[in-house]
């Protein structure tokens, strides 16, 4: 029994160790992206959520790349559309459309626009005006209860994007109906566009609000995959909608940018390209 125990920690630390190095991979897409894009991307923002998107995709959601529109497959949502670099570069290394596409982001006529859009094979959900992932995840994941699924239903969004009224409204309807397959992950960076999430709008005790809305509510390292996956399995076992709150860096692993807002949009020069591709490298050694 114990030999058995031990192959399948193996085979799981063989996992998270490959999920590393695609996270690896995704990083260095993010930074390539920035090469070709006018007006620059939003670097810091994506580079936050991309372990946790990254985990979602090739450690926990039912999907296949090969049928985008399979009806039973889980459902994740961006409502934090601005960093859909991150996204994209999951997307693309999952299978759902060739690498080289990431090149052309925010181009003209191109499938990858500045936010998540439904002609882009694999995004679920269009993200626009901030606030409204968790209300289309809430209809997702009423209609797989309607119909029997199985499915589950992810929502990632920012903490910034928390000061929107129709947040706490969507987190009393899914409470309301227990809606125990959706799941709410919160990109706990600390910033937003104008300064620190504490200096505009205090979120503190963001755990003690979400609880007491009636979501089972847990903290975790953004970061740490391994982590991170406990947590999602843990969410399997709830009877309640379940609130992830990811304590995270904006622009996680390039120093000139990491813990800022100087990465909130940007488009990285030659020289600061070559700096933080050595950042990256360093990081993931």
């Amino acid at each position: 029994m114990n030999a058995v125990l031990e192959i399948i920690d193996q085979r799981h630390m063989d996992e998270i160790q490959l999920l590393k190095e695609r996270i690896k991979s995704i990083r260095r897409s993010v930074l390539d992206m920035t090469a070709n894009t006018e007006g620059g991307i939003h670097v810091g923002s994506s580079l936050s959520c991309v372990d946790m998107i990254a985990t979602l995709y090739f450690m926990k959601m039912r999907h296949s790349p090969h049928r985008p529109d399979w009806s039973e497959r889980d459902r994740f949502i961006l409502s934090k559309g601005h960093a859909a670099p991150a996204l994209y570069a999951v997307l693309a290394e999952a299978g759902y459309f060739p690498r080289e596409e990431l090149q052309t982001l925010r181009a003209m006529n191109s499938r990858l626009q500045g936010h998540p859009d439904l002609r882009t094979p694999g995004v679920d959900a269009p993200s626009g005006s901030l606030g409204q992932g968790i209300s289309i995840g809430i209809g997702m994941a009423v209609a797989a209860k309607r119909r029997g699924s199985r499915s589950r239903v992810y929502v990632l969004v920012g903490d910034g994007e928390c000061d929107e009224g129709q947040i706490w409204e969507a987190l009393m309807t899914a409470a309301h109906l227990k809606l125990d397959n959706l799941v709410l992950v919160i990109d706990r960076n600390g910033w937003q566009l104008d300064d620190r999430t504490e200096e505009i709008k205090r979120k503190v005790p963001l755990k003690g609000k979400l609880e007491s809305f009636g979501w089972q509510t847990y903290m975790v390292d953004g970061h740490d995959p391994e982590k991170f996956l406990d947590t999602l399995d843990l969410s399997e076992l709830s009877e309640w909608p379940t609130a992830i709150i990811a304590h995270t860096l904006k622009g996680k692993g390039l120093q000139m940018i990491e813990d800022t807002n100087k990465g909130h949009k940007i488009r990285l020069s030659n020289e600061q390209y070559l700096a933080a591709i050595k950042d990256l490298e360093e990081a993931s050694q």
